[in-house]
């Protein structure tokens, strides 16, 4: 009997929070999905290892052909761009179920910490990782004036 409460409707009132189960409204919803579903713009993944001379930066770009990637190099900002083109497929009958396999542009931009010595940067492009090598720019040494 201890473990009983009356029900009091006035002191529930008193606690009413419109806001309280907004959360629960929207859990199985699922609205995440469907605006990321057809969006068209797939990221690309990078990896970028540093030693005292380069960067190497591979990233992965499954299904592009090496006339399709584009690099650009300014200061200490890389950016890379890359089309993925949908190849005619004659249909053998029936119709498609699902289509899953990306087809269009992706594009990744970052910044580096140290400049990046354009003329000496290198790329290959391999079984569907494309590899920058991407020396460092020698360090401008601080100049001292002389006072006349």
């Amino acid at each position: 009997m201890a473990n009983l409460r009356r029900y009091d409707p006035i002191n529930e009132l008193a606690r009413f929070d419109p806001f309280r189960n907004f959360e629960d409204l929207f859990r199985d919803f699922r609205l995440g999905n469907i605006t990321r579903e057809g969006e068209g713009q797939q990221p690309i993944r990078i990896d970028v290892h540093e030693n005292e001379k380069s960067y190497t930066v591979r990233a992965d770009l499954p299904g592009v052909n090496k006339d399709d990637i584009k690099v650009d190099i300014s200061g200490n900002r890389v950016s890379i761009a890359a089309e993925t083109k949908r190849s005619e497929e004659q249909k053998q009958g029936g119709n498609v179920v699902r289509c899953e396999r990306y087809f269009g542009e992706q594009y990744r931009s970052f910044t580096l910490e140290h400049d990046i010595d354009d003329t000496k940067s290198s790329a290959k492009f391999e079984g569907g990782v494309l590899e920058l090598t991407l020396p460092k720019k020698a360090q401008q040494g601080s100049r001292k004036l002389e006072i006349h």
